[in-house]
């Protein structure tokens, strides 16, 4: 219990600084008051030497782009009238954009009106770090970089951008596809992978590559969990090991959430060069340092060639759709990119890593697997209507609660080098279409006869990895252990749990948001499709961990057909927060029978019946009525256990005993195998089998090789492991969630742990892998050998009995 307090308490220090050093770049864009007056700006951030920022950038520029000298920026003492007026060109048709301007004008002249030269050093020092002193000469270059004057950086970055030369995108026309199945590019890439998945099965397999029919080779997807740097650098570490292991070159499809999606988006580029040492490599040189570290962000984005690298997104974004939200998840997503998609050299940055289409070019014949990247939509249809209603009732109806308890729920949509897609709507569009607004189901044109460019990978990375947009539940939910353990709190926890259906409904920070590309298309798409997503504007996404840490649900789709999915989790909290169960209701509401449903860690006083009543409450008509069934579920465990604790009862401790008795708790790899067969009563239990223990004879894969077998799952949890003990997931500070800086040693120690852990299970996963091979190669002899029969019937019946 002391551990976990200490690492809750941790996560407001953590997350912390990337709220504060964002909201530095961001804050000082909307606010007019000087840093002085701020509590919150007290310095968190080591000091830098006392030398000026026009040396430093002088400097830079001299070494790298002697072409492009800056001239020397002279840092304004007093704010002047002129210091008012916004430099930009604010044509009216850019309301976005003349938004921007005025922020980017305010920030300088809030921060020059700070007279550093009387500020008393003891104050400075204990109010402000040596480098904020330097932010107006920054704010100051920044402000000339983007003025849309002839000959500035932004008009030179909105020239290109209707390029068709340098972006081919905005000359084609996009269109909603609205289907149900896989899109034809991902199809053809289904059937060129097999090709390299034959010859790495062979190989990892020990076997004749001429054994090796296109037909028997298993479908296997490779997913991480969310958990920023944490999940990205743990993940990279596991995707290390399969590599190395020969697994990796087998798997058909790659999945994340939130950090993993960071490691997929640096594998498909320059800088990660298809490599996870290398990407490992790339991280210990750029992830020591914080990404909201100012100096170091703003250096990145006042000196060439970073500053076009980072800030042709904005310009593209903010320019080309008047109506465009510009907030605090797109300033994280530029810090991001500034840390990962900047090589070490920064003079080597590459543009084609600033598109997620591009990165088709490295799946092209099947040459590797296809990455999805997850990200969630919370819809909440209360309407005006309702809103009405409660004021005038001083509180909800019954009514409203039942229909915001029923439809209040997480919409996934899922990208891929070839599309945006969300399954519930059955409606996506083409990655490089992603930015530009549609209507009616066709993208939007400008008068020049193009379409805005695809929407930049930044701002990408700040949608995927967005955690801190989550609700006043999910924030209640960090520092619940905390208030109950406050004397004299006991009372608030209450109160704040009964209001707990209204806390799920409010966002603290607004996620971001991109066109919605389904306006116009209400006939055309399903009836449980929300209404209210017919009448925004925009699309508001975030990271999808709120929704369930695991991507699951995409691989999971109809058409991509996977046999064997290999999850590597390295979330918070793994044994509490059981996200493999959590994809039974989906799987339920889906109607796939194949999961493995039951699957995950072993629940506190977790009966059959209560198992089974809780598989029966996944069965929904639709994904609103599973929220609202999983919902009821999870509180009436919650009251229930909070019920024992009032009557005393010692449930962790009787848990313990039962898992110890029963060995029942999950290890470093763990397999589930589900079954296509139908469950045709409320009680039978739970159609999935665990198997393959540590303690399990080599020939234990029976359950894998029956006919009816369905999904094999393989869950490797990033567990404390005895054999590395120099790192322990839940106990090393730089663990946490919310820890934005590893060193080179700490990636080291993590790597340590993903082998030792990996180790455990890679001879069980092996075994899997050719038991899943050998189902399906007997299965088409099965279906051979029938059709051979047919044959042979056919030619008898036609030409006779030639014995007679």
């Amino acid at each position: 219990m002391h551990h976990r307090l200490a690492y809750r308490r941790r996560f407001y220090l953590r997350i912390l600084p990337i709220l504060l050093g964002s909201s530095l770049v961001w804050g000082t864009l909307r606010f007019r008051k000087p840093l002085l007056n701020d509590s919150s700006a007290r310095e968190r951030w080591p000091k830098t030497p006392s030398q000026s920022v026009q040396e430093r950038l002088t400097s830079k520029d001299s070494k790298g782009n002697a072409d492009q000298a800056h001239e020397p920026t002279e840092v304004p003492t007093t704010a002047s009238v002129e210091d008012d007026v916004p430099l930009f060109d604010a044509d009216p048709d850019s309301g976005a954009w003349s938004t921007l301007s005025r922020r980017v004008t305010d920030a300088r002249t809030a921060l020059s009106v700070i007279k550093w030269s009387k500020v008393g050093d003891d104050i400075a020092d204990f109010l402000l770090p040596d480098w904020a002193m330097d932010l107006p000469a920054y704010f100051s270059k920044l402000q000339r970089e983007l003025e849309m004057a002839p000959g500035s950086l932004a008009d030179e970055i909105w020239e290109e951008a209707q390029d068709p030369g340098l972006n081919p995108e905005i000359a084609r026309l996009a269109r909603v596809r609205i289907s149900n199945d896989l899109c034809m590019e991902e199809k053809v890439f289904q059937h060129q992978r097999k090709k390299y998945t034959a010859r790495a099965l062979a190989a990892y397999l020990d076997l004749p590559e001429e054994e090796i029919d296109p037909e028997d080779i298993p479908t296997i997807a490779m997913c991480g969990s969310g958990g920023g740097l944490r999940a990205m650098v743990a993940g990279t570490s596991s995707y290390l090991c399969a590599q190395e292991a020969g697994l990796y070159d087998c798997v058909t499809y790659t999945a994340g959430v939130s950090g993993s999606c960071w490691l997929q988006a640096l594998y498909y580029s320059t800088i990660g060069k298809q490599n996870y040492g290398t990407l490992l490599n790339h991280l210990k040189r750029r992830i020591g340092t914080h990404i909201a570290y100012p100096p170091a962000a703003l250096g990145l984005l006042t000196a060439a060639p970073t500053n076009k690298f980072l800030l042709s997104g904005i310009v593209e974004k903010v320019k080309g759709d008047p109506t465009a939200a510009f907030g605090l998840v797109d300033v994280y997503g530029i810090l991001l990119a500034a840390r990962l998609l900047v090589p070490r050299g920064e003079l080597d940055v590459d543009g084609r890593n600033l598109k997620l289409s591009n990165q088709e070019v490295y799946l092209r014949d099947g040459a590797h697997p296809m990455p999805i990247y997850s990200a969630v939509r919370h819809e909440i249809p209360l309407d005006e209507s309702d809103s009405k209603e409660d004021s005038e009732h001083k509180a909800p109806s019954h009514d409203m609660k039942e229909k915001a308890k029923q439809e209040a729920w997480f919409q996934w949509f899922e990208s891929t080098p070839y599309e945006l897609y969300s399954e519930e709507l059955g409606a996506g569009i083409p990655s490089w279409s992603v930015g530009r607004k549609f209507e009616n189901g066709t993208g939007s044109v400008r008068e020049n006869g193009y379409s805005v460019p695809e929407l930049r990978l930044p701002f990408l990375l700040g949608i995927w990895g967005s955690a801190f947009c989550a609700t006043l539940s999910h924030y209640y939910k960090e520092i619940r252990p905390i208030v109950k353990g406050i004397t004299g709190f006991g009372g608030i926890d209450d109160l704040l749990e009964e209001k707990n259906d209204e806390l799920i409904k409010v966002h603290p920070i607004e996620p971001a948001a991109i066109p919605n590309y389904v306006l116009g298309l209400k006939d055309q798409l399903p009836p449980t499709a929300a209404k209210s997503i017919f009448t925004s504007d925009h699309l508001e996404l975030a990271d999808a961990g709120m929704s369930n840490n695991l991507p699951i649900y995409p691989l999971l789709r109809p058409g991509r057909d996977v046999d064997i999915i290999i999850a590597f989790d390295a979330s918070a909290d793994i044994k509490t927060e059981n996200w493999l169960s959590v994809a039974d209701g989906y799987a339920r509401q889906r109607g796939i029978r194949a999961w493995p449903l039951g699957a995950g860690w072993p629940k506190k006083e977790q009966s059959e019946a209560s198992s089974i009543a809780e598989i029966d409450a996944a069965e929904a008509a639709s994904p609103q009525e599973a929220a609202g069934k999983i919902a009821d579920a999870r509180e009436a465990k919650r009251v229930k256990e909070e019920s024992d604790q009032r009557e005393g009862l010692n449930t962790d401790n009787n848990n313990n005993n039962n898992n110890n008795n029963n060995n029942n708790d999950l290890s470093y790899c763990n397999i589930w195998v589900g079954t296509t067969l139908e469950r045709t009563s409320s009680t039978e239990p739970p159609p999935s089998s665990k198997l393959l223990d540590p303690t399990s004879p080599p020939t234990d894969t029976f359950h894998l090789t029956e006919p009816h077998a369905g999904i094999t799952l393989i869950y490797f949890p990033l567990l404390p492991n005895p054999s590395f003990p120099s790192v322990h997931p839940d106990k090393s500070d730089f663990m946490s969630t919310w820890n934005f800086t590893y060193t080179p040693e700490d990636i080291e120690k993590v790597v340590g742990l993903a082998r030792a852990n990996f180790e455990e299970g890679r001879e069980r996963v092996r075994r899997c892998v050719r038991a899943v091979w050998e189902r399906k190669r007997r299965g088409r002899w099965e279906r051979e050998g029938r059709e051979r029969e047919r044959r042979w019937g056919r030619r008898w019946r036609e030409g006779g009995d030639h014995f007679r």
